[in-house]
């Protein structure tokens, strides 16, 4: 094979070490470097000493950001998927690793990464903190269902939200050593106090001390989480000032709120240049159909590995917009699922691509969605559709004339 890149640096990283192999026209060589800070720079003089004008390293967890920190600048580096270097079975060393990636990039075999501007990085890496700690105050909240549960106190079976202000109000007064049901039941406000007798029966219970305790914690704990939360969300915003057309763009999808907006701008940036079609960019987030196919035969079409962060935000965008009325999302949604019976997984991750080629053609064309109606489809498919009908209504043995209507403005 033709030598593309004639001084190369193949890097196999680890949370301790770095094995570094550097290939020219006049030599091999490898070392091994420690991951911290001194021994990268000496890394980074020793592969600038050498000439080497590309680098390749795997983009797997975290180990790769200190390396690519350090030789950002340096624009030599080229961080390659895992999947596209796979090693030959049985031969697997730190050392050959780094050997095998610097064969590969010197003969051009390798594609390089994603990988956005350091200002998206790092607004990247708040959104994902972010939507962490809003599933740690999810998981909060289960707990607290699992604690009244525990105690006999059925207040979700009659509430629809056991951290609103009336609920709450319930769970502080059972704290402090309220166990009356008539006097826990007047703390109810609004549509729930037409429930007062259902709450009487629900908030008799068996609650001791060290369920006290554990409700107060978690409370403790949610009100914490609330407040980191908020913070974030002030830091997010003024970062996202530049962004704002854009969101309020993606903000008209159906299911696609503020927040998941946000994500989406964080993992794709607003830049689809970068990606050739949307195609493309559905593939990267692990959205498009994998192709498996062997002797004619088509076998599973699993979505592939992708970004997993913009994979979930998407799919939640998805069911959210399922619930949607008169849209053409839910309409695609309900006619997918109707289809594949009891797995729903399919068509939530079918919308969800939809949704994400919305999205590319919203931030590359610069234009405002367009609803296209729950009727879109049957309407471009008017004549099959019409067909499946005469053909439905023949096997019950009926004699159908069809007749198209002239409808004027």
């Amino acid at each position: 094979m033709d030598i593309v890149y004639s001084h190369v640096c193949g890097l196999d990283v680890h949370e301790k070490t770095v094995v570094t192999c550097i290939l020219t026209p006049d030599e091999k060589e490898i070392r091994t470097f420690s991951t911290m800070t001194d021994d990268l720079l000496q890394m980074v003089d020793w592969i600038k000493s050498k000439g080497c004008t590309h680098a390749a390293m795997e983009s797997t967890g975290s180990y790769w950001k200190p390396v690519y920190n350090l030789l950002e600048t340096e624009q030599i580096q080229t961080l390659v998927n895992a999947q596209h270097i796979k090693h030959v079975p049985g031969r697997k060393t730190d050392v050959k690793d780094a050997e095998w990636i610097a064969s590969l990039l010197r003969h051009g075999l390798l594609q390089g990464s994603f990988i956005p501007p350091r200002d998206q990085r790092e607004l990247r890496e708040l959104i994902r903190y972010r939507r962490g700690l809003i599933e740690e105050r999810a998981r909060e909240v289960n707990r607290i269902q699992k604690v009244l549960e525990g105690a006999n106190i059925k207040l979700s079976s009659v509430a629809s939200d056991i951290l609103g202000k009336s609920a709450r109000a319930m769970i502080e007064a059972l704290i402090s050593g309220n166990e009356d049901p008539e006097a826990l039941s007047e703390l109810a406000l609004r549509c729930l106090k037409n429930k007062k007798e259902d709450l009487r029966r629900a908030l008799k219970g068996l609650i001791g001390p060290h369920q006290r305790l554990m409700l107060r914690t978690q409370l403790r704990h949610i009100d914490e989480l609330d407040a980191l939360i908020q913070q974030l969300d002030e830091e997010i915003k003024r970062r996202m000032l530049p962004f704002e057309e854009d969101l309020e763009r993606l903000n008209t999808i159906p299911g696609v709120a503020r927040r998941t907006a946000e994500q989406i701008i964080a993992e794709t940036g607003t830049d689809m240049s970068r990606f050739p079609s949307a195609a493309h960019l559905c593939s990267w987030a692990g959205l498009a159909p994998g192709n498996n196919e062997s002797a004619g035969k088509r076998k599973s079409g699993r979505t592939t590995k992708g970004n997993p962060k913009l994979r979930s935000a998407l799919l939640e965008a998805a069911r959210a917009a399922a619930r949607t009325k008169n849209t053409y999302l839910s309409s695609l949604y309900h006619r997918i699922a109707a289809r594949r019976g009891a797995n729903r997984a399919a068509a939530a991750v079918a919308v969800a691509h939809r949704i994400l080629i919305i999205v590319y053609h919203l931030l590359k064309d610069k234009q405002n969605y367009r609803e296209l109606g729950p009727h879109h489809y049957e309407e471009r498919r008017r004549e099959q559709v019409a067909k499946q009908a005469l053909r439905k209504l023949q096997s019950l043995g009926y004699t159908v004339t069809i007749e198209t209507i002239n409808q004027t403005a």
